[in-house]
């Protein structure tokens, strides 16, 4: 599944949702992960509305975003497009929590990220 990860270093999730002008896109499985790229996103001179709006839409193929902080809003925004926000601990790096999705997965993933991982085109996961 698609997982993006707002970061101002590329190394650590550091970054306001609203804020950020990159998200780290990953393809992670229970077995393998891979960074695919970074998405970039401007926002000079937008209302929030449409800061939101404009990374919703560029995260549309992401089941789940990592972000340093996040609004109530924009995170009911996204859930409401199906990409689930995730707030991390303080300046995390991005490796540890991509072995620690891998291990959640691996193992016995909750409810909504079964769902989180069906919406990826990679078929990663078959439900028992």
């Amino acid at each position: 599944m698609k997982v993006a990860f707002a970061s101002t270093d590329k190394i650590h999730i550091d970054e306001h949702f609203g804020r950020a002008e990159n998200f780290l896109i990953w393809e992670i499985g229970p077995e393998e992960a891979a960074f695919s790229g970074i998405l970039q996103v401007h926002s000079a001179g937008e209302d929030e509305e449409n800061r939101i709006e404009a990374r919703g839409a560029a995260l549309a193929d992401c089941a789940l975003v990592y972000v340093a902080q996040i609004g109530g809003p924009a995170a009911a925004r996204l859930v409401a497009k199906k990409i689930h926000p995730i707030k991390s601990k303080e300046c995390e790096p991005i490796a540890e929590v991509v072995v620690k999705l891998q291990e959640v997965l691996r193992n016995n993933p909750p409810p909504w990220l079964k769902k989180a991982m069906l919406k990826s085109d990679r078929p990663g996961f078959v439900e028992r």
